[in-house]
């Protein structure tokens, strides 16, 4: 193989490979843009929804047909009677849709019956560390609940087992402390409670702020950024490897030669 095809190949090689390597972070880029659109959409969506006023809890019948992309924080109100089943915490250090919660404390679920209807499992508020024996009793009657409509959460690879001894969890899951304190039937939901609150404050409801995180404006320029230097650089090995191409071969080469 001659010095001039062995450039060659090295040059078609290192080309096809900068092709590639443009191509992917040109399309992490677009695609990252493409994020942001959807990020933006849901937030409008969102912040439509936490603005709207309280609409009624939907009937029991049309419950299994709400879905998280539709409903979820959806403002509701209704009345309900809390049953005298023991309640359940949620540890929680902090809330990304509760500005007010910053601070180590658990979330008090508690089931209501909606009217003639079924059992929904109600986020009474927030309880921070050091109030736990503040917790106020749950009202007695029927009253009028005023809230957002929320989904279970998923656990993750790293989330602990509930503390069933302490009626502890870890994540929102009201089928999973229906079971273990046999609160029977529930609803698929559950409700975040923003009203009304108890006289002490303790377990704390409040209205929902959901910020969320957008950065993918930063990543697609990250992303064209690296396309660029990389495309920079192959360009200036390029205009190097031509010149030492044009170049004659020195004294020592032709004696080798």
């Amino acid at each position: 193989m001659t010095v001039a095809t062995g450039r060659l190949r090295r040059v078609a090689g290192l080309s096809v490979f900068s092709a590639v390597m443009v191509a992917v972070l040109i399309g992490l880029g677009v695609w990252q843009l493409q994020r942001r659109v959807e990020k933006h959409a849901l937030i409008a969506m969102l912040d439509e929804r936490l603005a709207t006023a309280p609409v009624p809890l939907p009937d029991q019948a049309d419950w299994p047909k709400l879905t998280r992309t539709r409903d979820e924080f959806r403002r509701v109100t209704f009345a309900a009677t809390f049953e005298s089943r023991p309640e359940a915490h949620v540890f929680s250090s902090g809330s990304a849709v509760r500005p007010d919660v910053t601070s180590p404390g658990v979330w008090v679920f508690a089931p209501a019956r909606v009217g003639d209807s079924g059992v929904v499992a109600i986020n009474r508020g927030f309880a921070p560390e050091g109030q736990f024996d503040r917790i106020s009793p749950r009202p007695t009657g029927a009253v009028t609940l005023t809230g957002y409509l929320r989904f279970p959460e998923m656990p993750g690879l790293w989330t602990p087992q509930a503390d069933l001894a302490k009626r502890l969890w870890f994540l929102r899951d009201p089928a999973a402390m229906a079971q273990a304190l046999n609160w029977g039937g529930i609803a698929p939901f559950y409700i975040d409670l923003e009203a009304p609150a108890p006289a002490n404050g303790v377990p704390k409801p409040g209205p929902l702020e959901v910020h969320l995180k957008d950065d993918h404006m930063q990543y697609a320029i990250t992303w064209f950024g690296l396309a660029a230097a990389v495309g920079i650089a192959f360009a200036v090995w390029l205009a190097r490897a031509l010149a030492e191409g044009r170049m004659p071969p020195d004294d020592g080469a032709r004696r080798a030669g």
